[in-house]
């Protein structure tokens, strides 16, 4: 019988940029969390490996034998001598290249469905390993749920139990090249900004706490993405301007922003009034955990 795993949009609700390391990559803190909008992976049990792309983004998420999920399965083939494979289908409905995650939520969601089919762990060494190759937001994806990324997306937190976070996403049907916007940013290997410490999250907090201190936190690449896709200026002000807004910011790279709300009856009604203003935007009120 096949099995099925949802592959949830990774919303970064803080971005954080300490620095380059000497090895070129970005030091990073982020608090990232889950929505209900995904992508569907399948896989259908078999002596092969192999990868069907349908769906309403599917046309630009690239050749299926390059694609994350392949990567990903093929990561863990290396590790795991006689791993049982298959047939996966992916049916794509997030943005590509949106800020939110899309190709490595699918790469983790297909390691999910193969450590089920073999009885692994998902925190078995070899699929960590595995996830760590595929990407750097893999890691974070294969328990797609809330917790603190650090590091380039090595050093994972404990998973968090976040309070209800009512959101609102929106995509301007933009795409943003995240090494763009790295680039934009400026810095040189070695660089060390020196900048505080992430305000701490921690379980037990309420709604209105947790808003509190994510208004002390931001996103460093919010910026240099306005700098390389000034919609995204756009998309920002509109969420803000719904009027029950909370907070308004951009996740990830871009240009895929978020909204948050007291409530999804509020969330609802604000994607109802930007779809009006922007029929050719991608807008989705979920519920982020």
């Amino acid at each position: 019988m096949s099995l099925a795993a949802r592959a949830p949009a990774k919303i970064n609700l803080s971005l954080h940029v300490l620095g380059r390391r000497p090895d070129g990559y970005h030091e990073l803190e982020s608090l990232v969390a889950f929505a209900g909008a995904s992508d569907l992976l399948t896989l259908t049990p078999g002596k092969n490996l192999s990868l069907q792309v349908g769906g309403p983004t599917a046309g630009h998420a690239g050749p299926d034998d390059d694609n994350l999920v392949t990567r990903a399965a093929r990561a863990l083939m290396s590790r795991k001598s006689g791993l049982r494979t298959g047939a996966f289908h992916l049916t794509k409905r997030l943005p590509v290249a949106g800020g939110v995650g899309g190709g490595s939520s699918d790469a983790g969601a297909a390691l999910r469905l193969l450590a089920q089919h073999n009885g692994l762990s998902l925190t078995d060494s070899d699929l960590v390993d595995a996830a760590r190759q595929t990407g750097s937001d893999v890691p974070v994806c294969v328990e797609a749920r809330a917790r603190m990324m650090c590091g380039a997306g090595e050093t994972l937190g404990p998973l968090l139990a976040l309070p209800p976070l009512f959101a609102v996403l929106v995509n301007p049907g933009v795409a943003v090249e995240t090494r763009r916007v790295f680039a934009e940013l400026g810095l040189c290997p070695g660089e060390d900004l020196a900048r505080r410490a992430h305000t701490p999250i921690n379980d037990g907090l309420s709604t209105r706490d947790l808003l509190h201190r994510l208004q002390e936190t931001r996103n460093d690449l919010e910026a240099p993405a306005r700098r390389v896709a000034p919609v995204i200026s756009d998309v920002v002000d509109a969420l803000a301007g719904t009027g029950d807004c909370l907070l308004a910011r951009m996740s990830g790279s871009g240009a895929t922003c978020f909204g948050l709300f007291a409530t999804c009856h509020q969330a609802a009604r604000a994607a109802a009034h930007l779809r009006v203003r922007h029929p050719n935007w991608w807008i989705k009120p979920t519920a982020l955990r």
